[in-house]
């Protein structure tokens, strides 16, 4: 079993402190802006089933379409001053929402543009991030520094997505998008504050193509039986947040009665279950391993799935009551299950392609992103919302069904005997 490193011991890490107090503060605004921004449409510009999945879907599609070349690209360049460049980009995108709502002037054309670049700033800076972290935290105490940075980002969940609630019925949705515009600008100057040296980058005169580099992170990643499950995996459990998240907001509120408010305060309780989850991560893995950690993980988002669907119609309570417990028995689940899965692709692939390998799973899991927004849409549209929520299960489902049938399962450990993968090489991995 691995060496447990005592999460205290992050603390005293400044570059960590700075990056840990940077996220947390943006995924504060960030989870606001996830409410807010189909309530803009739904709620100013009356927008539908289809109208909500074309706002969602144009996110998965910008990043499919840069992911793989922001992967290349935070390999060859330093990855901090990437991550700040994408923060004060986001702010100015989000901050155009209010303004344009102020001068009435708002609509569904903006809401798309917006949500495009801004997910292409958002899939270049979440590659650099998960990139990032390696460099200045040791490989042990991966586990430990991502949970720390879930538990922050959960009780950012519970605060933002109940304050958002209130926020959009008392400023309306444009104008709580603006929150989430300052937050931007405090992540990047908490950024600029960290003094660790990266490693530097392969000179350009020593870099391949980026094709050949592109294809090399996706060799890896195809290549190694565990790699390979847990992108696998994670595709399953990113076609159910797709139709989720699609359709949850109409759901919550033409189905069962539930206002901004209330929607607010339940996912708000998420947060609660994935700060459980958080901290229950790194105990889980030392006493079960690493590969029965993810299985149970993954078991418990299923559970919590089914209960969304189940959920009676126009009994807001009980409705309400539903949803509170997929909150908990999900949220905490999936986030047990990414904190480690995260862990285990860090630890496993060398610093210098881990941005191609990151970005291989972002973008096949953004695909089956996409085809769950699209489900999400179309079913919802012309079968109802109960029966798209019903396939979402189906992924979640078959996600299990990967790694119980994967070498992921019987893992105990999230470091590799061998050492990392190293580009160029095979990976130790590899069966």
């Amino acid at each position: 079993m691995a060496a447990s490193v005592p999460t205290a011991s992050l603390w005293r890490n400044r570059s960590f402190v700075a990056m840990w107090s940077a996220g947390t503060i943006s995924i504060f605004g960030s989870l606001i802006t996830r409410t807010a921004l189909p309530f803009a449409a739904i709620l100013v510009l009356n927008a539908g089933p289809l109208e909500v999945s074309a706002l969602r879907g144009v996110e998965q599609v910008a990043a499919l379409i840069f992911g793989l070349v922001a992967g290349a690209w935070v390999d060859r360049l330093r990855r901090r001053p990437i991550m700040i460049w994408a923060d004060i980009g986001r702010a100015i995108l989000l901050g155009s929402i209010p303004v344009a709502f102020l001068a009435h002037s708002l609509g569904m054309t903006q809401l798309v543009v917006v949500a495009f670049f801004a997910a292409v700033l958002s899939t270049i800076f979440d590659v650099a991030e998960r990139s990032y972290l390696p460099s200045i935290v040791p490989r042990e105490q991966l586990v430990s520094a991502n949970s720390a940075i879930t538990a922050a980002g959960s009780v950012a969940e519970f605060t933002s997505f109940g304050l958002g609630g209130f926020l959009i019925n008392l400023l309306k949705a444009p104008i709580a998008i603006a929150v989430d515009a300052v937050s931007f600008v405090v992540s990047a100057l908490l950024l600029s504050r960290i003094r660790t040296e990266e490693a530097p980058p392969k000179p350009a005169h020593d870099r391949e193509p980026v094709l050949r580099e592109i294809r090399e992170g996706i060799r890896i990643t195809a290549g190694s039986p565990v790699l390979r499950a847990l992108a696998l995996a994670h595709g399953g459990t990113h076609i159910a947040w797709g139709v989720f998240g699609t359709g949850y907001l109409l759901y919550a509120t033409r189905e069962l009665d539930l206002d901004p408010a209330a929607i607010g305060v339940i996912a708000a309780i998420g947060g609660l279950g994935s700060l459980a989850g958080s901290v229950v991560a790194p105990r889980a893995v030392r006493r079960f391993g690493v590969g029965r950690t993810i299985l149970g993980g993954m078991v418990l988002f299923a559970v919590g799935d089914v209960l969304i669907p189940l959920a009676p119609s126009h009994a807001a309570l009980l409705g309400a009551t539903f949803l509170i417990a997929q909150q908990l028995i999900g949220d905490s689940g999936g986030t047990v299950y990414e904190i480690v899965e995260t862990s285990l692709v860090q630890s496993s692939v060398d610093n210098r392609i881990i941005g191609r390998v990151n970005a291989s799973f972002f973008t096949f899991t953004t695909l089956m992103t996409l085809a769950g927004v699209v489900i999400g849409g179309v079913v919802g549209e012309y079968l109802g919302l109960r029966i798209a929520f019903g396939i979402a299960v189906l992924g979640a489902v078959l996600s299990i069904a990967v790694i119980w049938f994967s070498p992921v399962r019987h893992m105990r450990e999230t470091t590799i005997a061998d050492g990392p993968v190293l580009p160029g090489e095979e990976s130790p991995l590899t069966e």
